[in-house]
C-alpha cells in the first residue's frame, strides 16, 4: 500500500522539475534559428541592405529598425533562459558552475545590442554614407557583442569537459574547435562583414546544437 502511494507522488515531483528545465532548454534550440532567419528575411526585403556591405546588426536602423531591436531583445531573453536550463541540466556535472554563466552573458550581451543599436554606414540605410563613425551607442554595441561572443566561445570550451567526461567525444572534440571558427569570425570582420555574419551565425546554430543534445541526454 506503501509503494502504491508514493510511486506517483515521486514521478509527479521529477516532472515538475524536468519539464521546465526542457522548456528553458528549448530556449536555447529557439534562439539561435529564430535570430538568424529574422536577419536573413529582413535582408532580403530591406531597401539597400546587402549582405557583402552591411551586418544584421545595422537592420535595427530606419523605420523598420524596431524588427530588428525586438529581435535581438527576444534572443537575449531566450539564451538567458537556456542558460538556466542548462545550470538545472548539468548540475554537479563538470563544467555545471561556468557554462551556464558565460551562456547568460552571452544573453545578455544581445540585450544590450537590441538597447543599443549600430551605427548607419555602408549605405545602410537607404542614403547613408559609406563610411561612418563610431557613436557611445554604436561603441556599447560593438563591445556587447565582442564581450558575448568571447564568453560563448569560452562556454563551449566548458562545455567540452562536460562531453568528455560522458564520452562524446565527437562534440567534445566539435566544442572545442568552434571557439577557433567564431574568433576567426571576429578576427576577419576587419576585412569582411561576411567573416563575421559567418563566424557568429555558426556559434549560435552550435549552441542550438548543444542544448538540444542536452534535453535529448
Amino acid at each position: 500500500m506503501t509503494r502504491t502511494i508514493e510511486t506517483p507522488v515521486v514521478t509527479a515531483v521529477q516532472a515538475s522539475t524536468w519539464l521546465p528545465t526542457r522548456a528553458l532548454l528549448a530556449g536555447g534550440i529557439v534562439a539561435g534559428p529564430l535570430f538568424l532567419g529574422a536577419g536573413i528575411l529582413q535582408g532580403l526585403t530591406r531597401n539597400g541592405f546587402d549582405f557583402t556591405r552591411n551586418a544584421i546588426s545595422q537592420l535595427s536602423l530606419g523605420t523598420l529598425g524596431w524588427i530588428q531591436v525586438t529581435s535581438f531583445l527576444l534572443t537575449g531573453i531566450l539564451l538567458t533562459a537556456a542558460a538556466v536550463g542548462v545550470r538545472r541540466a548539468l548540475r554537479d556535472e563538470p563544467g555545471g558552475t561556468w557554462a551556464p554563466r558565460l551562456i547568460g552573458v552571452f544573453g545578455a550581451s544581445f540585450l544590450l545590442a537590441g538597447v543599443f543599436t549600430a551605427d548607419p554606414g555602408r549605405g545602410f540605410p537607404a542614403g547613408a554614407p559609406d563610411t561612418a563613425s563610431l557613436s557611445w551607442h554604436g561603441t556599447i554595441h560593438m563591445l556587447s557583442g565582442t564581450v558575448g561572443y568571447l564568453a560563448l566561445c569560452a562556454a563551449f570550451l566548458v562545455l567540452a569537459r562536460y562531453f568528455s567526461a560522458q564520452r562524446h567525444r565527437g562534440w567534445a572534440i566539435a566544442s572545442r574547435l568552434m571557439p577557433i571558427v567564431v574568433l576567426a569570425g571576429l578576427a576577419g570582420s576587419s576585412t569582411t562583414v561576411q567573416a563575421f555574419t559567418a563566424g557568429a551565425g555558426l556559434g549560435l546554430l552550435w549552441l542550438t546544437a548543444i542544448t538540444a543534445r542536452l534535453i535529448k541526454a
